[in-house]
């Protein structure tokens, strides 16, 4: 059996929709997600730089404080840096994780896998082996994906480099999920600018199977997806099987703040009716690899039977869970002293507020203060909390407290201003009523050309 992941789409509320049911991107801090759903858990992995991490919870809005289990650290230097990109699938009673790394030189990146010994996707996991095409047995390649088709033949695809050129579109055949068996072939594709095609994605519908792909440079404000589509009766090797479909499916929503949407897989909701898309996207329009966080909304099919993948949600969207989800996720606590659930902001000393961030910040809303001992207090009821905000160029060092007890310090700055950025989890406390204070230091770091602190939204967790 292969464990496919698949889609999403999502509603904006009022303030005052309740929590119940609902979650806020993002799931993350991490770029290039897979996320699938398997006996009452969702599991999401990401690109970690030097391990296989995946994390584990029962409902989608947990999963941005849930635990990341190392399931893979290499002791082999020639492939234990620059870890990016695993996808996993449950093959006859194993779960194989699909990477790249090198041994920290990017040129050297190669495909590789590693197998569970049993059903649990957290392992223990053992190395495979490494994929090679016998046709390019030793060339840079990234981000691998398995396709089975409806005649129940295996391939992966990834991205790599040939005489075609740099960050193409390959598949090969494989005889089982840890041997590639045949030469690999280049799909031509297009992609609405003349570089970068990785990350493939797989979906499979009404007897239809879909590439998705991202192109352009993941740092600039316009990747995104592209697809191809093939009958899933059809052999894949064959490049004319292929359907190029024009223009980008998912891009930049400047209205929304997202910029860079891709790198994304798919998964289904618990109960099986619904198609999402988990992806990676940036709250700056500017050129940078910092700042892609995991991101999930859930897709439609359109009446020809494509995907509809809509466009990018505004990281604080509030979306409805997939059909199935039990719930029980976060509540969110706004700067304004607003809150979807049992939760309040106070502030001591001078604070400055107002809308003029809009898209970067969560209700459009943040406050900022760069004096010394002024404080915003949180206090939920739950059992844990994670701060979000704008980090900026003028942002300085905050100390923050829990219940009263020792100071930790959280840096602010950001070489480049983004909104709805983790800056604080707390760590996981007893279910009931608690505190966090977050205190203006007036301290900063080299960089930054300011010491202000920013308060945006909390999301508070039960879990």
């Amino acid at each position: 059996m292969l464990l496919a992941a698949l889609c999403c789409v999502a509603l904006t509320p009022s303030p005052a929709h309740a929590a119940t049911g609902t979650f806020r991107n993002p799931l993350g801090t991490s770029p290039d997600p897979y996320m699938t759903y398997y006996q009452g858990n969702y599991y999401l992995a990401a690109t970690e730089g030097d391990a296989v991490r995946i994390a584990k919870a029962p409902t989608l809005g947990e999963l941005l404080t849930a635990p990341r289990t190392t399931v893979w650290k290499d002791t082999d230097a020639s492939r234990n840096q620059q870890v990016w990109a695993p996808s996993f699938y449950l093959i006859d009673g194993h779960w194989y994780v699909y990477y790249t790394a090198d041994d920290g030189v990017d040129d050297h990146h190669r495909l590789y896998v590693i197998e569970s010994s049993g059903t649990d996707p957290l392992g223990p996991f053992h190395f495979k082996g490494e994929l090679q095409p016998p046709n390019a047995a030793d060339v840079w390649a990234i981000d691998p994906v398995l396709l089975r088709q409806s005649d129940g033949r295996l391939y992966v695809l990834w991205s790599g480099a040939g005489t075609e050129g740099h960050n193409l579109i390959y598949i090969a055949p494989m005889s089982n999920p840890w041997t590639v068996s045949g030469n690999r072939v280049y799909l031509p594709t297009a992609g609405g600018c003349s570089t970068v095609r990785e990350a493939p994605s797989i979906i499979q519908h009404n007897g239809t199977t879909f590439l998705v792909y991202s192109t352009c440079d993941t740092g600039l404000p316009d990747y995104q997806l592209w697809m191809e589509s093939i009958p899933s009766s059809a052999n894949p090797l064959t490049p004319g099987n292929w359907k190029q479909h024009q223009g980008a499916v998912f891009s930049r929503n400047d209205s929304t703040g997202v910029w860079g949407p891709g790198s994304n897989g798919f998964f289904k909701s618990p109960d099986g009716t619904q198609d999402w898309i988990v992806y990676h996207g940036k709250n700056t329009s500017d050129y940078t690899y910092n700042g892609r966080t995991t991101r999930a909304q859930r897709i439609t099919w359109n009446s020809d039977g494509t995907p509809n993948l809509g466009t990018p949600l505004a990281a604080g969207a509030t979306q409805d869970l997939p059909s199935g989800d039990p719930g029980g996720g976060p509540y969110w606590i706004n700067d304004t002293n607003t809150s979807s659930g049992a939760g309040s902001v106070a502030y001591t000393g001078n604070w400055n507020s107002g809308s003029g961030c809009g898209v970067q910040c969560f209700w459009s809303d943040d406050h900022w203060s760069a004096e010394a001992g002024a404080t915003a207090t949180w206090t939920f009821t739950g059992t844990r909390i994670a701060l979000l905000s704008v980090r900026d160029t003028g942002n300085g060092i905050a100390a923050i407290s829990v219940d009263g007890g020792p100071e930790t310090t959280q840096d602010y700055y950001g070489a480049i201003r983004m909104g709805e950025q983790v800056t604080y989890i707390s760590p996981e406390l007893p279910n009931g009523r608690h505190t966090v204070r977050v205190r203006v230091t007036g301290t900063k770091n080299a960089s930054s050309g300011a010491a202000y602190i920013s308060v945006d939204r909390a999301e508070v967790y039960s879990n």
